[in-house]
C-alpha cells in the first residue's frame, strides 16, 4: 500500500494567525505536512525526515534579544528552508543578515517588483510585462540586508527585501503570505517548492487516506469492537462511516437524542446511520437514546452559559457511560472508544514550551469519560483538517449537503436559547431555525455564508396577529462570512430574503411576534450568542 506521509514537510509554528492556513494550503495540493511549535524538541526535528520546512510567520520582533529562533537542526537537515515573514526575518537575523523594526506596520495588498531571476519566481507574474506580484502583508520588522550567500530577487517600494534565495541551498524567504487567496501567485509558489524544490510526490489524496486509515484501524484494533458516540456532526458521521467500512459490525454507536438538536435531526440521523441500504441507510449498529425529558429536567431554572454546557456535557457522559455498562453486560467485546478528534486539537494539546505559539481553542466530541470505562481510543480523523475531514466524508459516500453543513454547537440549541432552557422554547427555535436555513437554501445563499443560525430571545415584544394583540417571543436570525472564525463579518443578506424568513416564522410559528437580524461582527461580538 502506498504510504502516504513518506513524502512530507514540517511546518514551524512561531505563533502566526495564518499557520494552519499554510498547512491546508500545502495538503491541498497532495502533500502531507504537519505542525509543529519552533521550539519543539530539536532532536525530534532532526528525526522527523521532512523533504523540507517552512517557518512560519509570528507576531514577535527578531530585533529582541529573546525572540524565538529556528533550531540548529534546520539548518542542519540539508533540507530545502521556505521562511515565510518572521520565518524569513529569522532566517536573515540568524544567518549574517540584518533586520530592522518598521516606524509603521505593513498590513495589506502590496506589489513585488521581480528584479532578480530566482527558482521561486521563474515564470511566475501577476504582471508580465512589468514582472510585479500582487501579494498580501501583515509585518511589522523587515529584512535590511539578506544574510550571505542569498540574492535578493524580490523588493517593495517600502522594504528592501521582499524575497530573497540562496539557490545552493535551496533556501528562499518571502517577506509576504503565499498561503492566503490575496497573493496571486501564492498558490503556484507554495506548489513548486513543495513538488519541484522539495520532490514530494502528491500522495496525499482523499481516497489513499481513507485508504491509509482503514489500515491503520485494523491493525490498532484488531477483532475488538470499537463504541462511537454519534452527534450528527459532521466529524462523529465521518468517524462513523470510515469505521464501519473497516469493521462493519464490530462498531456500535450511540446516539444521544438530547432534545436541543436541529429540528428532527434525531430521525435524520437514525435514517442516515441505522437503516438498511435498500432503505437509503449504511446498516450501522445505532442505539437510540431519548433523553430530552432528563435534559429539559437537568436545566430547568439554568441561565448561565458556562453552567448549562456543564450540565449538558455532563448528562452526555452520564448516558454515554449508562449505555456502554449495558453494551458490555450483555456481553459485547467492547475495548475501545472512537472519538472525531481532529488535527486542530492535536496541535491544541501540543501546544509550546515557552507557550508563545499560536494555540486556536477547538473542541472533542467526546470529553471527561468516567476513568472505570477503561477503553482505550482510536482516533481516525486526529491527522486532518476540518476541510479534509469534509472531503474524506463525501469520499465515503455522506450525503454533500450534510457533510457541509454549518458548525452546529455541541450543546446545541442550549447555548441559542438565551437563558433558561424549555422545551417549548426550544421546539420554536428549532422550527425557526429550520425555515431560516430551508429560505437560504431555496435562495441559493446557504452556500454562500459560512454560519447561519436562529436564536430565541427570553423577552415579549407586542405584535397584531390575526388582527388580535399579540405579547410573544423574539427571534435573531445570525448570518456570517468568514474564512477562519477567528474574526467574522455579517452576512450582507437581501431585505428581501429576510423579509421573506420573517413573515414565515410569525406566520408559521405561534408564539413568535417579531424577527430580528444581528449585525455584530466578530470581533467585538462572538458568533454564537452564548
Amino acid at each position: 500500500m502506498t504510504n502516504i506521509h513518506s513524502d512530507k514537510l514540517l511546518i514551524l509554528d512561531f505563533g502566526a494567525q495564518y499557520t494552519q492556513l499554510i498547512a491546508r494550503r500545502i495538503r491541498e495540493l497532495g502533500v502531507y505536512c504537519e505542525i509543529w511549535a519552533w521550539d519543539h524538541e530539536p532532536a525530534e526535528i532532526a528525526a522527523f525526515g521532512a523533504r523540507g520546512i517552512i517557518l512560519s510567520g509570528g507576531p514577535e520582533s527578531t530585533t529582541l534579544e529573546q525572540a524565538p529562533r529556528a533550531p540548529q537542526e534546520v539548518f542542519d537537515a540539508g533540507v530545502p528552508i521556505l521562511g515565510i515573514c518572521y520565518g524569513m526575518q529569522t532566517l536573515a537575523a540568524q544567518l549574517g543578515g540584518t533586520t530592522e523594526a518598521a516606524d509603521a506596520r505593513e498590513f495589506g495588498h502590496a506589489q513585488v517588483d521581480i528584479v532578480a531571476p530566482g527558482r521561486l519566481f521563474d515564470g511566475l507574474s501577476d504582471h508580465p510585462d512589468s514582472h510585479q506580484l500582487e501579494v498580501w502583508m501583515s509585518h511589522g520588522d523587515h529584512v535590511t540586508l539578506a544574510p550571505p550567500g542569498f540574492v535578493v530577487t524580490g523588493r517593495t517600494e517600502r522594504i528592501p527585501v521582499a524575497v530573497m534565495e540562496n539557490e545552493s541551498r535551496h533556501w528562499y524567504g518571502v517577506q509576504f503570505h503565499p498561503e492566503v487567496t490575496h497573493t496571486r501567485q501564492g498558490g503556484a509558489l507554495l506548489k513548486r517548492f513543495a513538488t519541484e524544490i522539495c520532490g514530494c510526490a502528491t500522495l496525499w489524496t482523499a481516497a489513499n487516506i481513507i485508504d491509509d486509515q482503514i489500515a491503520r484501524v485494523h491493525e490498532q484494533v484488531g477483532g475488538d469492537h470499537v463504541l462511537l458516540g454519534l452527534s450528527g456532526g459532521v466529524d462523529s458521521s465521518v468517524v462513523a462511516a470510515l469505521l464501519h467500512r473497516a469493521i462493519g459490525d464490530r462498531l456500535t454507536c450511540v446516539f444521544v437524542d438530547t432534545g436541543l438538536l436541529r429540528w428532527q435531526e434525531g430521525d435524520q440521523v437514525m435514517a442516515m446511520f441505522a437503516a438498511e441500504a435498500e432503505s437509503g441507510g449504511m446498516g450501522i449498529k445505532v442505539i437510540r437514546v431519548d433523553a430530552a425529558d432528563r435534559y429539559f429536567k437537568a436545566l430547568e431554572g439554568v441561565a448561565d452559559p458556562e453552567a448549562k454546557r456543564k450540565i449538558i456535557g455532563g448528562l452526555f457522559v452520564e448516558i454515554f457511560d449508562e449505555e456502554s455498562e449495558k453494551l458490555i453486560a450483555a456481553g459485547g467485546d467492547v475495548k475501545w472508544l472512537a472519538q472525531g478528534t481532529i488535527y486542530p486539537d492535536v496541535i491544541e494539546s501540543a501546544g509550546s514550551k515557552t507557550g508563545k505559539a499560536h494555540v486556536i481553542k477547538s473542541h472533542h466530541n467526546v470529553g471527561g469519560l468516567p476513568a472505570h470505562m477503561k477503553l482505550k481510543l482510536v482516533e481516525p480523523l486526529r491527522e486532518l483538517f476540518k476541510d479534509e475531514v469534509r472531503r474524506i466524508g463525501v469520499e465515503l459516500g455522506l450525503p454533500q449537503a450534510m457533510v457541509y453543513r454549518h458548525p452546529f454547537p455541541g450543546p446545541g440549541l442550549g447555548v441559542r436559547i438565551l437563558g433558561a432552557v424549555k422545551p417549548e422554547y426550544a421546539e420554536l427555535l428549532a422550527k425557526a431555525d429550520a425555515i431560516f436555513i430551508d429560505e437560504l437554501r431555496k435562495a441559493d445563499l446557504y452556500d454562500k455564508t459560512s454560519q447561519a443560525f436562529a436564536v430565541f430571545l427570553p423577552v415579549k415584544s407586542v405584535g397584531v396577529v390575526g388582527d388580535a394583540r399579540a405579547y410573544e417571543w423574539v427571534i435573531a436570525l445570525r448570518a456570517v462570512e468568514t474564512v477562519d472564525f477567528m474574526t467574522a463579518h455579517w452576512a450582507h443578506l437581501p431585505y428581501e430574503f429576510l423579509g421573506k424568513v420573517s413573515n414565515r416564522i410569525i406566520n408559521e410559528l405561534r408564539g413568535i411576534s417579531r424577527v430580528v437580524y444581528d449585525i455584530s461582527g466578530k470581533p467585538p461580538a462572538t458568533i454564537e450568542w452564548e
